[in-house]
């Protein structure tokens, strides 16, 4: 008893060394549990991928083979481990061949899409921008209508994912969802997303998954990282400080823009069985007896654009992959602007909600359907784009959806989820 009764007095006696003996106790033993947490998810994600690995194949089938483009510069330089210790050894234990590309330059994935060969599946390892240089070298290339028909399977390893959300499952932790974007590529299921082309005048045409923003919002939130010793406060103090130098921010545009068309039915994913021999022989009689009455061709009608002008904070271009699952009428994208009376404190709160999600807008904003809009700015207005958080000058550009024209891999819960959403 006399010993720990002298323990205690040391410790009274030293509180400011045993206050930070605590501390440092303390946070090691956080961070050592972390670790152990992490081993424990890695394990179990590559015990299910081994059950896929375990899978037998005829001798005349092959691996799959997969193509992966990697960023090492994503997340900071820690893509390459990131991607070494939670992704790669699932896709080894699966059985999946895999060739691995990494970039050493920005824009070099467009670039490198050129020569990608024929494969199984494509990944992208990497975050927004890799992404998004991935599509648009893909689209570019002269066999795209071929190309188009390999899934894609994203794993997110970049500091912004904006397309993670719709695929996969909603997760704090970065290891849970590094593997379990591994897991649904190995799965199989995909959705159709759709993509929009955005062309200016000289240049070639840039392709997105999300979207195209431009605006004040746009423009104060590229600023928030320069004011990262303010801490929580960094997001609002960039919006502020934005009204300091210009108010009020309001831009003018003009948008011509075609209506949106309707949505095709979706194809069978399972090819209907042949007829029968007595069908196929009372079907081709028929034809010949009474052959069908060719239609005669539709007169094209002129395409109807409708001119709008605004005065804006915000306008904001961008698909529905936010939900691709959502059963829709008519394959369009979507056209917001925001009001221009805004005061300064709706300015900073709007712009605060908006860094979560890009696409909020607020009640009295003006929202259009389209399938074609060509966008026109004034000649004394510079400024950027913001292409799926890619940075962009500003310009005319033309932006036409093409629908359903990519297909991901998702996971099964999340699309579950989703049209759960949707209902």
């Amino acid at each position: 008893m006399a010993r720990v009764v002298k323990v205690f007095k040391t410790l009274r006696n030293h509180w400011k060394k045993s206050t930070f003996a605590v501390c440092v106790l303390s946070y090691g033993g956080h961070w050592l549990y972390g670790i152990h947490c992490d081993s424990v998810l890695r394990r179990e994600a590559c015990l299910e991928a081994r059950e896929f690995g375990r899978q037998q194949i005829s001798p005349q089938e092959q691996l799959k083979k997969a193509t992966v483009i990697l960023n090492p510069a994503a997340c900071n330089g820690k893509a390459i481990k990131l991607f070494d210790k939670n992704a790669a050894p699932i896709l080894h234990l699966a059985g999946v061949e895999i060739t691995l590309v990494k970039t050493d330059f920005e824009g070099q994935a467009k670039k490198l899409m050129e020569f990608i060969e024929q494969t199984d599946m494509l990944i992208v390892a990497g975050g927004d921008g890799t992404l998004q240089e991935v599509v648009t070298g893909l689209l570019r290339r002269p066999d795209q209508a071929h190309m188009c028909n390999t899934p894609i399977g994203f794993i997110p390893l970049g500091s912004s994912n904006s397309l993670s959300p719709s695929l996969h499952l909603l997760n704090d932790n970065r290891v849970k969802h590094i593997t379990s974007a591994t897991l649904s590529i190995l799965k199989g299921e995909t959705v159709q997303l759709d993509v929009l082309e955005i062309k200016g005048e000289k240049e070639q045409p840039v392709f997105a998954l999300m979207g195209l923003r431009w605006g004040a919002f746009r423009d104060a939130a590229a600023t928030i990282s320069k004011y990262w010793y303010m801490g929580p406060l960094k997001t609002k103090a960039a919006h502020w400080l934005s009204t300091l130098r210009e108010w009020p921010l309001v831009r003018e545009v003009s948008l011509s823009y075609l209506e949106p068309t309707l949505r095709p039915a979706e194809l069978p994913t399972t090819r209907p069985p042949r007829a029968s021999l007595p069908s196929r022989i009372m079907r081709r009689l028929k034809n010949y007896w009474s052959p069908p009455v060719e239609e005669t061709p539709k007169v094209e009608e002129p395409e109807k654009w409708t001119d709008r002008e605004f005065s804006t904070l915000e306008l904001l271009i961008h698909t529905h992959n936010k939900n691709p699952v959502e059963r829709r009428l008519y394959d369009s994208l979507m056209i917001r602007a925001e009001p221009e009376n805004f005061t300064v404190g709706e300015f900073i709160a709007a712009g605060n909600e908006k860094e979560t999600d890009p696409t909020i807008f607020t009640e009295k904003s003006t929202t259009l359907e389209a399938s074609v809009c060509q966008l026109k700015l004034p000649e004394d207005v510079g400024g950027f784009y913001n292409i799926d958080n890619e940075e962009y000058d500003a310009m005319p550009v033309e932006v036409r959806l093409l629908p359903r024209k990519l297909r991901f891999f998702i996971n099964a819960e999340r699309r579950e989820q989703l049209l759960t959403q949707a209902q």
